[in-house]
């Protein structure tokens, strides 16, 4: 266990050699307003460089990363980011570049986002693409205000959006903040949207259906040309969660499903790194219909030269300030670059593979709330486990004693004691099989000893903590 580095200070001791400035300064008073300043200096420590340095290595030591430890999270894709990707990234010209260079310093930059706008439009069946969301909430928002836009284009007051019960909460969050009643459709015995239920709930005063394919579950959705049509004859739009896209890259397009807009989370599917609240990247893509209504600026080609073009009378205006992360967008060209269209779906094919090899292995010792092959991600229910003495949560937190980081858990709802596990396909057979073996070593542990299941983590710098306390109470600050 490290130590807080305020249990390491040492009055006096520090490490300012800044010589003089040799510029008159102002008495701090003349600078800043009365009320903004402070009567005596705050309480921080007094430690040298050196132990700065080997404090804060020290922790970054106690951190989990994808490029040390296996990272199983459902819904989150947590595979292995390329290092050719930071290089590119790195690189002075995209490095540097700062947003308001002229036009004509910025050819390289602008060339790079049309054409990664072609790639994931390519990709998806979609007509453009914007690249200005800054994650995935934010690509959802930038959709749901574009099928707003196109309603009122049309002057088509409608109030609802349908959700179905296996979402993930950022879609009924979305449609909330967006100003619409949510609606929740029902899933069916197979975990799949129930086509009857949604019909019940079509009607004229519905904007859109937000789903995702395959869904939370991990289950393809079999009717999606029916719900597609359903959709589109009450008059509404298809919106495509793109959290799940990393399954079916090259297989089958959102677009030919029949989904009018999408958002895609390049941070997830094009493999850069994210986690710990960014960098993120969530570009929006849209059909046809939903091209007049992007957000402004797009990139456009002319002349020779690429610019950015604010000539969008039906725009739902700029939705970020400047244009995107851009380094995320410059990882992401560059994942695909290297992969080609071929690897995209090879890579697709592989997690696909290797989810459904993780779920073959734990399958007689978990319960398994849907029967069919999964995709890219499965979810079990540890109701068995929680009967013998340990929930969930236990279980997962015993995961890091074998060193693993543990999977989603009780997400989805509508599955008790929920454990969603995502391989991806930059995992190994061999680590499969180690998390496979810990997943069944787990499973026998709770039935001979579950003390030590439920005591668990045994070996983490931090033991088992409060969490509900933490959540309700949280320490902000250093306190002596």
């Amino acid at each position: 266990m490290e130590a807080p580095i305020f249990e390491k200070s040492t009055p006096g001791h520090r490490d300012s050699k800044l010589p003089p400035s040799g510029v008159a300064e102002k008495p701090l008073k003349d600078l800043v307003p009365p009320g903004m300043l402070r009567a005596e200096a705050p309480g921080l420590p007094e430690v040298n460089e050196l132990d700065v340095m080997r404090h804060f290595n020290r922790l970054s030591q106690l951190n989990y990363s994808i490029d040390t430890h296996f990272y199983p999270l459902g819904s989150c894709t947590m595979k292995y980011n390329p290092k050719v990707n930071e290089l590119a990234a790195r690189l002075d010209g995209f490095a540097g570049l700062h947003p308001y260079q002229p036009l004509e310093t910025t050819q390289g930059a602008l060339k790079l986002m049309h054409d990664l706008e072609k790639m994931l439009a390519s990709l998806t069946g979609m007509e453009r693409v914007s690249l200005q969301p800054a994650a995935g909430a934010h690509g959802e928002y930038t959709g749901i205000m574009m099928i707003r836009s196109y309603h009122e284009s049309r002057g088509d007051r409608r109030t609802k959006v349908l959700v179905p019960d296996s979402a993930h909460g950022t879609n009924p969050a979305t449609a909330a903040i967006a100003g619409y009643e949510v609606v929740s459709i029902a899933s069916n015995a197979r975990g799949l949207v129930d086509l009857e239920d949604l019909k019940r709930h079509l009607g004229p005063d519905v904007a859109a259906l937000m789903m995702t394919n395959p869904n939370t579950l991990g289950l393809f959705e079999e009717e999606i040309l029916e719900i597609a049509a359903a959709v589109h004859a009450a008059g509404a739009l298809l919106y495509y969660d793109g959290a799940n896209l990393n399954a079916i890259m090259g297989t089958v397009r959102p677009g030919d499903m029949g989904f009018d807009v999408m958002h895609m989370n390049l941070h997830k599917t094009m493999s850069t790194p994210h986690g710990g609240g960014g960098p993120g990247a969530g570009p929006v893509a849209v059909a046809a219909r939903l091209v007049p209504f992007l957000p402004v600026p797009t990139v456009e080609f002319a002349d020779g030269q690429y610019f950015l073009s604010f000539d969008r009378p039906q725009s739902i205006g700029r939705v970020r300030a400047f244009f995107g992360n851009f380094g995320v967008l410059v990882r992401a060209y560059t994942y695909i670059l290297t992969m080609g269209r071929d690897g995209l779906t090879q890579a697709s094919r592989d997690a696909v593979l290797n989810a459904n090899y993780v779920k073959a292995g734990i399958k007689d010792l978990y319960d398994m709330p849907h029967d069919q092959p999964c995709m890219h991600e499965f979810v079990l229910s540890g109701d068995r486990q929680k009967a013998q003495g340990a929930n969930t949560l236990a279980m997962a937190k015993r995961l890091i004693d074998y060193g693993f980081h543990p999977p989603t858990i009780y997400f989805p709802l509508i599955v008790h004691e929920a454990m969603m596990i995502e391989p991806t396909e930059t995992e190994s057979k061999k680590t499969l099989d180690s998390f496979i073996e810990a997943m069944r070593t787990i499973a026998h542990e709770v039935e001979t000893s579950p003390e030590t299941v439920t005591g668990a983590p045994h070996t983490a710098p931090i033991g088992k903590v409060d969490e509900v306390t933490a959540a309700r109470k949280p320490q902000l600050c250093w306190s002596c």
